[in-house]
């Protein structure tokens, strides 16, 4: 899959710059596709990501990119910090934002569910609890499709 593909080779680039890999999207189009690479300061660090650093791990991005071609079509990129609703992808960032709000999108439903929407209230190695309207959710790692963060 591209996207693994993709986060395979720039995870260790933006950590190596002082970065976290926050998340990566392709969209393929008629003629060309955007990469959109989203990126953070390595453990949330402060100050957030400025367009110095976008510009950075845009060049940087690149060519690793012309070197390992791992797109066969021509392609436009963006680099930017994630944003307010920043996606949730790895264990790490589930503990790094307990008690704020979150939107979960389950690969398979649950009891006719699939979405869930509440605060992250724990995170363990096996998954994450929500309280969603008053009530516990469990939630295992490997059921969550889709992860974010929600005002």
């Amino acid at each position: 899959m591209l996207r693994d593909r993709l986060l395979a080779l720039l995870e260790p680039l933006a950590e190596q710059l002082g970065f976290e890999l926050v998340e990566v999207e392709f969209a393929a189009g008629a003629r060309s596709g955007v990469l959109r690479v989203f990126i953070d300061r390595a453990g949330g660090a402060e100050p957030q990501v400025g367009i110095e650093d976008c510009e950075l791990m845009s060049r940087e991005i690149s060519a690793l990119l012309d070197v390992e071609d791992p797109i066969p079509s021509a392609y436009t990129l963006e680099v930017s910090s994630p944003g307010f609703d920043r996606v949730l992808r790895k264990p790490a960032h589930f503990q790094r934002f307990v008690g704020e709000r979150v939107k979960l999108e389950l690969s398979i439903a649950r009891d006719g569910r699939r979405r869930y929407t509440g605060t992250l209230m724990q995170v363990s190695a096996g998954g994450v609890t929500l309280e969603v309207d008053t009530v516990e959710v469990n939630v295992s790692f490997a059921e969550i499709g889709k992860a974010r963060l929600v005002a």
